[in-house]
């Protein structure tokens, strides 16, 4: 059965470097928090690939952090709903890393037919303010083809903007702390 793909694009806009954006959304330790809490999300399993230096910052504040090169894979697992005790594993791999551009992320095992998210930072000024502008793009299909067409249309994809509402919020809120113990 043929799965149709749904695409979910979302920018959040945030009043802090891009170098220390990219670091923070670069880093695997900040995805858990990032997800909602009833999601319980857990990083079991992680073989980083290192993307090689971060280039100079113009501002020359580097941020030391690890951050998951091409290569990189990862096991998550969480909750897909609410107060559900059964966890669920997500196999991901980084497909794409460009330092304070872009990387991409794609599932190899779980629970979706196909998925791939690209994270994208540009710096932006808004009103006099110098920022980063983050653009996520989603490309994904939920499994059992038009069964799961149905699904996205009745509620999975509203799951997937309130997931991504919720981490927005918490970027704004951890930003800030990140920042201030990467930075030097």
């Amino acid at each position: 059965m043929a799965t149709m793909r749904h695409t979910f694009e979302t920018e959040q806009w945030l009043p802090y470097p891009l170098e220390g954006v990219f670091a923070f959304f670069a880093n695997p330790v900040n995805l858990p928090p990032l997800m909602p809490a009833w999601q319980d999300a857990r990083i079991e399993e992680a073989a980083l690939k290192s993307p090689g230096a971060a280039p100079p910052s113009p501002s020359g504040v580097q941020y030391s952090s690890p951050a998951a090169g091409a290569g990189t894979t990862m096991i998550l697992s969480f909750r897909a709903i609410p107060k559900v005790p059964i966890r669920l594993n997500w196999h991901a791999r980084i497909t794409e890393f460009a330092w304070n551009d872009h990387f991409c992320d794609e599932q190899d095992r779980g629970p979706f037919a196909y998925w791939k998210h690209c994270h994208r930072v540009s710096s932006e000024l808004r009103d006099g303010v110098g920022g980063t502008l983050i653009r996520d793009e989603l490309e994904y299909a939920f499994p059992g083809g038009p069964i799961g067409d149905i699904a996205n249309a009745l509620g999975g994809r509203a799951q997937i903007e309130s997931i991504f509402k919720y981490r927005q919020e918490q970027a704004y809120k951890l930003m800030p702390k990140f920042l201030q113990m990467t930075g030097r």
